[in-house]
Formats: structure tokens, C-alpha cells, sequence
């Protein structure tokens, strides 16, 4: 009797998790790769080799960008589940954010730039949520080892954020920004690679299905739908272009309205839907002001690759103590604080235990540490003048802060989604913990325009300050909050 095939293994997990891990962590190195210097190609002038955009439609530009990205992940979703599977849409969104890459490599000027976004967008829609999903299905759902092998592809996640603003930044001051950008096509074209090779061997099998594929019966409506969506679309570029509107700014003015508009409808279906219980409406309820904390959250905390991108490059000493660091290089502080805060924070609940605070408190405590992440960058203005440059120390200490903030809302308000969601809607409840990013940075697109040469301690003082306030206001209705989540911690 022949004996059963021994699993090949991973550090005690499935072989298929380091395939899936170099997958994102090669996604995570391009995309912020070229997101470390990508501000920088914007508003730089083309004497410099950038584009020459004016700073505050640079910064719009990259806040709606994070948004699109965001927004275009519940895309992805659809198409895995009902169209092609999660291998091959994690391939073809692979492929689309390779394309989009080499498009910026190439010096092709701002249609190169707004055609890299289409593609990346829409690749990263399709790559990402489905990378994870597919991890997921590497283990049973009584399989012990499932937290841990997240753990270490978020590690890896992590790792690949942390090393490509080092590479891609030092790549573009040595030669250009077109020489950046291919290093992160290339970086995608290699998790490409090991995703195909390594795929065929360790991936889940039943990856390779849509698991509830579309019949012929809902497809003409679905297209029926799309069609009447890019017709409205068309309608209203067409009538702008005819009122001498259709520029940059009203196009972000636009997608704005959208992103935020999206979750409000959902919003509005939860609560209204039969399908939802009582207890499951009052849960819902209880999300609201935990959804809109989160929301004010990512706008600060998504900032730091445009208005402190900005700041590292125009106010910051970039000599210090003899040695010469690189504006894009403080891109790597997100990541390296999320490694370092990560397990401090996952063996601080578990001591806790029982004693630990409940969620809501959580996401106040967030609230309050964004926004002193924001008033401590006023120190240095008020120390030295606007006009100065000042320690990079500033923009360490102010990411230090922001990021325990993340520790306290980010993975908190992954787990609290799960709790909150109705049975009806719990996928599209997930859907909606990305969409307040993608509403956030929205906002963002809007706000950042006030951040001006002269304008930073109004800025930060005045951002900073109504995010505390809010983040203690929030304390006082936390016992209502906890009350309509009905026994969910």
C-alpha cells in the first residue's frame, strides 16, 4: 500500500505560504517602491526630470491614487469569486501592475503617469484582497496553524514595504526617476515569476475555480449594469468637457464624491435590508462612529507619502550626523515601525486578557495618538520658522507616534468588522473596512490642497488638534457604542 504524499512544508506551515508571501512581498516592494518617489516625480521640475506639476495638484494626485487603489479591491473580489478564480485573477492583476510600471519607466510624461495609475489600479485590485484570500485556503478552518501563517506573510508584506523605498529611492537620486520605476517593474515581474513556477506545485487547488461562477442567466444583466455605468460616466466627462471643466482637479472633485458616497450607500442598505436582524441593525449602528474613526485615522496616517513626503524633501536637514539621507527613504518608517510595534502590541492583549480595553476605547486612543502625531510636527516649525530645515529626528518621532496608532485601529478594526458584520453581508461588510481607506484618502485628495508653502503649522495645528478632540469626544459615547454592539467586545 503506497503511503500518502507528505505535505511540503514552510516553517511548519503549507509550502504554498512562502509562495503567496514572495507573491505580495514582490507586489509590496513595486508598489511602494514606486510610491516612495512618486510625489517627487510629480511636483519636481522637469529640469529635475519630474513632471512639473504644481505641489498641491501633486499631492491631490497621490491621495486619490491610494483611494482608487482601494476602491477598486472590491472589483477584485467579484471577478475571483464569479468569473475567474483567485490564481488567475492574482496572475492577471500581476501582469496589469508590471504594465503599469514599465509605462512610467518609459519618458512619456503625464499620459504615461495617468495611464501606470489605470493599470496599477486595477491590477492591484485584482492582485491584492485575492493573495490573501488564498492563504486562507491553504489551511482547514479547525487548522491551528492559520494565525500564524497570516503573521508571517504579513511579515513578509512588511519586509517588502521596508526594503523597496531604500532600493528604488537610492536607484532614482543615483541615476532617474525612470530608472526607479523599471526596478519595481522589475520587482513585479519577479514575484510574477515565482508566483507561476511555484504555483503549479503548492497553491490550493480549488484556486483555480471561481468558487460560484456566473451563470449565462446573470451575466446579461451584469453587463447590462456595466454598460449603463460607463454610459452615465461618459455622459458626465462629455458635459464637463463641454462646460470647460473637465481638468485634473474636477476629475479628483469627482472621484471624491464617489469614494465617499459608496459607503454610505452601503450603509444605507445594511440598515434598511430585511434580511438584517435587530440585534445585527444595532451592531451596525455601532460601526458607524467606529468606521468614521477610521476614516480620520488613514487620512492622517496615509499622508505620510504626500504631505510628510513633501516636508522630508523641502524642510528636513538631509545631512545629518555626516550622512546624507534621501527624502524617499523615510518611507520605510511605516513599515519598520509596524515590525517592531507588532509583536509588542500581539503579546500586550494576550497578557491583558480580559482586562485588556474594548474596541471602541481602542479606536479613541487612536484618534487621540493620530493627531499628536500631527501637533508634534508643529514643534519644529514654531522652534526654527517655516523657512528652515529641521531635524529628520521630527519626522521619526511623528511617524513613531502615528503608527501606534495603527497598532490600536488597524488590525482592531480587521477583527471588529468580522464581529459587527450581519450574516447577510459579511463579505461586503469586509469590503467596507477598505472602503473607509479609500474614503479617507478621498478626502485626503481634497485637504492636502491647503498644504502650501506657509500654510504647514495651520496645517498640521489644525488637523492635529480636531482629531484629538474627536478622539476624546469619542470617549464619552463609548458606553453608548458598546451598548448597541450587543455583548460584541
Amino acid at each position: 500500500m503506497d503511503k500518502p504524499k507528505k505535505e511540503k512544508q514552510f516553517l511548519g506551515h503549507p509550502r504554498g505560504l512562502l509562495t503567496l508571501s514572495m507573491t505580495e512581498f514582490w507586489e509590496r516592494f513595486s508598489y511602494y517602491g514606486m510610491r516612495a518617489i512618486l510625489i517627487y516625480y510629480m511636483y519636481y521640475s522637469v529640469a529635475k526630470g519630474g513632471l512639473g506639476f504644481s505641489q498641491p495638484t501633486a499631492l491631490s494626485i497621490m491621495s486619490i491614487y491610494g483611494s482608487l487603489v482601494y476602491l477598486s479591491s472590491t472589483i477584485g473580489g467579484f471577478i475571483s469569486d464569479r468569473l475567474l478564480g483567485a490564481r488567475k485573477t492574482v496572475f492577471w492583476g500581476g501582469i496589469l501592475i508590471m504594465l503599469g510600471h514599465i509605462m512610467l519607466s518609459l519618458p512619456a510624461g503625464s499620459l504615461a503617469l495617468f495611464g501606470s495609475i489605470i493599470l496599477i489600479v486595477l491590477g492591484t485590485g485584482l492582485l491584492k484582497p485575492n493573495v490573501s484570500e488564498m492563504v486562507g485556503n491553504l489551511y482547514s478552518e479547525k487548522d491551528l496553524r492559520r494565525d500564524s501563517g497570516f503573521s508571517i506573510f504579513v511579515m513578509g508584506i512588511n519586509f517588502g514595504s521596508l526594503l523597496a523605498p531604500l532600493v528604488v529611492t537610492w536607484f532614482q537620486a543615483k541615476y532617474n526617476f525612470h530608472v526607479g520605476f523599471s526596478l519595481a517593474a522589475f520587482g513585479m515581474a519577479v514575484g510574477l515569476i515565482f508566483y507561476v513556477i511555484d504555483g503549479r506545485k503548492y497553491i490550493n487547488h480549488k484556486d483555480n475555480q471561481a468558487p460560484d461562477p456566473i451563470s449565462a442567466a446573470e451575466l446579461r444583466p451584469l453587463l447590462s449594469k456595466i454598460g449603463i455605468g460607463l454610459l452615465v460616466l461618459a455622459i458626465l466627462l462629455v458635459g464637463m468637457a463641454a462646460m470647460g471643466a473637465l481638468n485634473v482637479t474636477n476629475v479628483i472633485s469627482l472621484i471624491t464624491i464617489f469614494a465617499v458616497a459608496i459607503p454610505i450607500i452601503y450603509f444605507w442598505m445594511m440598515l434598511r435590508s430585511k434580511k438584517v436582524t435587530k440585534v445585527e441593525r444595532s451592531r451596525v449602528w455601532a460601526y458607524v462612529p467606529l468606521f468614521l474613526a477610521a476614516v480620520i485615522f488613514w487620512a492622517i496616517e496615509e499622508s505620510g507619502s504626500s504631505v510628510l513626503a513633501v516636508f522630508a524633501a523641502n524642510q528636513t536637514q538631509l545631512n545629518f550626523a555626516g550622512f546624507k539621507i534621501l527624502p524617499g527613504w523615510f518611507q520605510m518608517l511605516n513599515p519598520l515601525f509596524i515590525l517592531l510595534y507588532g509583536p509588542i502590541f500581539a503579546r500586550l492583549w494576550v497578557k491583558m486578557g480580559d482586562k485588556q480595553p474594548s474596541s471602541p476605547k481602542k479606536f479613541a486612543s487612536g484618534l487621540v495618538f493620530a493627531g499628536v502625531s500631527y501637533l508634534v510636527m508643529i514643534l519644529p516649525l514654531m522652534l526654527s520658522g517655516i523657512s528652515a530645515r529641521v531635524s529628520p529626528l521630527w519626522l521619526v518621532l511623528s511617524w513613531a507616534i502615528v503608527e501606534i496608532a495603527e497598532m490600536l485601529i488597524s488590525p482592531v478594526g480587521l477583527s471588529v468588522t468580522t464581529k459587527l458584520a450581519p450574516k447577510a453581508f459579511s463579505s461586503q461588510m469586509m469590503s467596507m473596512w477598505f472602503l473607509c481607506d479609500a474614503a479617507a484618502q478621498a478626502i485626503n485628495a481634497q485637504l492636502v490642497r491647503f498644504y502650501t508653502p506657509g500654510t504647514e503649522m495651520a496645517y498640521f495645528g489644525i488637523i492635529g488638534a480636531l482629531t484629538v478632540v474627536l478622539g476624546v469626544l469619542m470617549f464619552f459615547i463609548v458606553p453608548r457604542i458598546e451598548k448597541l454592539m450587543q455583548g460584541v467586545n
